[in-house]
């Protein structure tokens, strides 16, 4: 089996942020009732094309412990009306947001909605409460151009990390 590379990437200032404004009919709704229900939802819809299964052996409070922490910010992509991706934003010690998971669902890979997708992601991280550094972890499990649009958007790598491939490791 092939390792798997795991690339962290960070922004550390809001000026670093390369954004991608063509929305495509793309609309972004921040979660306001928290449901780890679909947190679940979210994560199995995105995640099931990317090997993302560290979370599939769950339970319903672990999942609800996660997903409605007052630390978890959940944010829903929309296209006419279907939910289309989604991205969670974790705020962490030290002033970090941490993008935690982002994606969109099969049907809107390569139309090009990745870019602004990710440039809200961003934008949102940057607006909460004193946010001074956002970060970023894909692997190679990722699409494989995951990595590019990060860097197109003006994160920087800080750290690869190598990994044996198991049926453990996931692309979240």
């Amino acid at each position: 089996m092939t390792d798997i590379s795991i690339f962290n990437l960070e922004m550390t200032d809001r000026s670093q942020l390369k954004p991608k404004h063509d929305a495509n009919g793309l609309t972004v709704v921040e979660v306001q009732i928290k449901q780890y229900q679909f947190n679940r939802f979210l994560y199995e819809f995105v995640g099931a094309g990317w090997e993302w299964t560290d979370r599939l052996p769950w339970t319903n409070s672990q999942w609800q412990a996660y997903s409605e922490a007052d630390n978890l910010h959940s944010f829903v992509a929309y296209k006419d009306g279907a939910p289309a991706g989604y991205f969670e934003l974790q705020q962490q010690d030290e002033a970090n947001v941490e993008i935690v998971y982002f994606g969109l669902g099969e049907r809107f890979i390569g139309k090009g909605f990745g870019g602004y997708l990710l440039t809200q992601a961003i934008e949102k991280a940057w607006a909460l409460p004193n946010t001074r550094r956002v970060w970023v972890h894909t692997c190679t499990l990722d699409h494989p151009s995951a990595l590019q649009n990060y860097q197109a958007r003006g994160f920087s790598l800080f750290r690869t990390d190598t990994e044996p491939r198991t049926n453990q490791i996931t692309a979240d």
